[in-house]
């Protein structure tokens, strides 16, 4: 029986496009994401170093963007956050059939960018339907790690056979189904979190 549920941010409630950065950076020239790129956002998503070092680090490898072009570029993947996404889970938080823990890999420029496109008060409300909300930059742990899921089943004594984990990314649902946590792999753009109950 699931009685907790933890979810996902990007692609699960707020639209996401995913290839925007590399297509914005793409227009001042830049080519391919580098493994040094690659291991400066995972840093920045971990919390493990500031947005100013992570902008400065970056603009040292892609010098033809300027500050205020990288940033865009970074922020060009946040879409919108559809109402109906919102009234959903509202409404399955004010159910209080299951507790409710989001856990999302992310960081402090992305998320000052959805408050700005939700707007505050849609925020507030979305945050306030979770028990929980775990945000990478925020715990300095990040999907798919063991210890990113492990300590939201410890902080909050969750059993991994009574828990959903739901993720667009399957390498991030199948670590957590590695940790006996019953998964939902969404498909973005053929499922939608709203059909939830169809797999509780």
């Amino acid at each position: 029986m699931i009685k907790n549920i933890i979810f996902d941010f990007g692609d699960i409630f707020i639209n996401l496009d995913k290839p925007a950065t590399l297509r914005e950076l793409g227009k001042l020239g830049f080519e391919t994401i580098t493994p040094q790129i690659e291991s400066l956002a995972q840093s920045y998503e971990s919390g493990l170093i500031s947005t100013e070092k992570f902008v400065e680090d970056a603009r040292n490898s892609i010098p033809m963007a300027s500050t205020a072009q990288l940033i865009s570029a970074w922020n060009a993947i946040i879409l919108g956050f559809p109402e109906y996404r919102l009234n959903f889970i509202e409404n399955l938080s004010g159910l209080g059939s299951h507790r409710l823990f989001l856990l999302s890999n992310t960081n402090a420029l992305h998320i000052a960018t959805v408050k700005e496109h939700m707007g505050l008060d849609r925020y507030v409300r979305f945050k306030e339907c979770f028990e929980k909300f775990y945000l990478s930059h925020e715990i300095h742990l990040r999907k798919p790690d063991a210890d990113c899921y492990l300590h939201v089943l410890r902080e909050n004594d969750l059993e991994p056979s009574e828990t959903l984990f739901i993720d667009d990314t399957k390498e991030n649902t199948d670590a957590a189904s590695a940790l006996g946590i019953k998964t939902w792999h969404l498909k973005v753009g053929v499922e939608d979190i709203i059909t939830l109950n169809s797999r509780l």
